[in-house]
């Protein structure tokens, strides 16, 4: 029943992330079938646009160049034919170059969305043919002493139109065909060997353009789809980005909620818990009279110690629980390190030594006060030395130390020779409730929050935590407190000037009443 549930609810809330991507790369690739299917060269529309785009920049940006190599061509065929003649080819030229200007002005003045790619390849062809063929003309203004100049003049047009052109195959080779047909003509003219060979030169690097021409096409398709791609992963990784930062902000908010019902619960527990303990204690020690059965006394005993182990597991996920959601306020003092890890070991040394376990200690006593909540300090050493009496078995030995850091703080060191922890595990027992398989199987049972309380507690006192543990090796912790909060490093109060004057003058009135 509860599976049924799960799944109406899973339905309610509509298909999850994995199916959602899924059925959006599906749409995607659909789409982009069909545009390629309807394409006229198999690209994409975005493709097509995007080189239709860049051959119309490329155009726009030449027309002055065109018009002023007109004009000096013009002016120089003006040296062998009328100027007349001149003058109307350049004309013609110009006419040509401002329609191909013309069109690309209005092709990028309008929104991509609207543009018709296959009507505007066909209007850009006529352009380059239109274009083309006003160039081609410069055969007519042309001296049979000037068909070198002319030969010349089509090889860098059929260059620059190749190159300007190349986005758009079918324009490029537009613009060339008329440029070829006119390299041709001029052998009805003449058919001397050098004018073959001249004419041969400037059709076949006419055609070598052409060639170049399609190269760069093709790396400009490379570049588009490239390009494309890099766009398609960044959209997905912001995507994956937003999913993450929305995930992180749930997790955080179910954090709190978490902490917030912890302690709210392990404070309405606590109350009828301090009764059943306080009963149960009377039961124990027999206040009103002695039990009528034997069994009643021992029934209360492990009542009483029952209800200690729920009231100290209470107490560590209410401190838990305030140390995730921020409310732990410390109460900072100075506090002598050497001496609160004493008195915590022999806090545990009974336990200890129930166990035949020996405390080996390296303290420097000596060393300057800390400033940190004690509270939490002795909280901090009592859950290292449980923990190490826990997990050491009997007849081990565990290891204190404390002492100065290489930065100038202060560090507590608890090593004990128990069965470890292995590496994969070591994420485990940071968490809250998580427990070590060999811990489990050789030790006493515990709540599995003692590690985090201890790290949470670290952190607020801006301190380092660290946790050294291999199997059949023993575990060493390490809590560092930082140079900022040694007594001596911290800067000395300086009084201000108002108060340096109050002080003299008190002295001066003391000294005044004194004689």
């Amino acid at each position: 029943m509860s599976d049924l549930t799960a799944e109406m609810v899973q339905r309610g809330r509509g298909p999850s992330a994995p199916e959602s991507a899924r059925r959006r790369k599906v749409a995607r690739d659909i789409r982009s079938a069909r545009e390629r299917l309807t394409s006229a060269n198999g690209l994409e529309r975005a493709f097509d646009y995007e080189l239709i785009r860049i051959y119309a920049e490329y155009r726009s940006g030449a027309g002055l160049t065109h018009a002023v190599l007109g004009l000096l061509i013009a002016g120089a065929s003006s040296l062998w034919v009328p100027v007349p003649i001149a003058l109307s080819w350049v004309v013609c030229l110009l006419c040509g170059v401002g329609l191909s200007m013309g069109l690309t002005k209005h092709f990028l003045r309008q929104p991509s969305d609207s543009v018709s790619v296959r009507r505007w390849r066909s209007a850009f062809m006529l352009s380059e043919i239109v274009q083309s063929a006003s160039w081609a003309l410069m055969v007519l203004v042309a001296a049979p002493s000037a068909r070198i100049f002319v030969l010349f003049g089509l090889v860098i047009v059929a260059a620059v139109a190749a190159m300007l052109a190349a986005t758009l195959p079918a324009a490029a080779a537009a613009a060339l065909l008329p440029l070829i047909l006119a390299a041709l003509s001029l052998l009805a003219f003449s058919q001397d060997m050098d004018t073959i060979m001249l004419v041969t030169m400037v059709v076949g690097s006419q055609i070598f353009f052409m060639g170049l021409a399609r190269r760069v096409y093709a790396s400009a398709v490379g570049a588009l789809k490239s390009q494309a791609e890099k766009d398609a992963i960044f959209i997905e990784l912001e995507q994956a980005k937003a999913n993450s930062d929305e995930a992180r902000r749930r997790a955080e908010e179910a954090n709190l909620a978490k902490s917030r019902f912890l302690a709210t619960m392990s404070h309405e527990l606590r109350t009828p818990l301090n009764a059943i303990l306080g009963f149960s204690e009377v039961m124990k020690n027999e206040v009103f009279g002695a039990h009528i059965a034997p069994s009643y006394k021992e029934y209360a005993g492990d009542i009483h110690d029952s209800g200690m182990h729920l009231l100290n597991l209470i107490n560590e996920i209410l401190d838990l629980s305030r140390i995730e959601a921020g409310r732990y306020e410390l109460n900072e003092e100075a506090i002598q390190l050497a001496h609160a890890v004493d008195e915590c070991r022999h806090m545990v040394a009974l336990r200890a030594r129930s166990k035949g376990q020996a405390f080996h200690e390296f303290i420097d006593p000596d060393m300057p006060r800390i400033w940190a909540d004690e509270r939490a300090l002795r909280q901090i050493v009592l859950n290292l030395l449980s923990n190490a009496v826990k997990f050491t078995p009997p007849g081990g030995d565990i290891t204190i130390k404390v002492g100065w850091t290489a930065s100038g703080g202060q560090y507590v060191s608890v090593k004990d020779s128990g069965p470890g922890i292995p590496e994969d595990e070591l994420g485990t027992v940071m968490s809250s409730f998580g427990r070590g398989s060999l811990a489990i199987k050789t030790a006493e049972q515990g709540s599995g929050l003692g590690l985090p309380i201890v790290k949470g507690l670290v952190d607020l006192h801006n301190g380092n935590f660290h946790l050294k543990s291999k199997p059949r090796e023993g575990t060493e912790v390490v809590v560092i407190f930082p140079a900022s909060r040694v007594m001596d490093t911290l800067p000395a109060l300086n009084l201000s000037t108002e108060a340096k004057s109050s002080a003299d003058m008190v002295g001066r009135r003391s000294a005044a009443r004194a004689a």
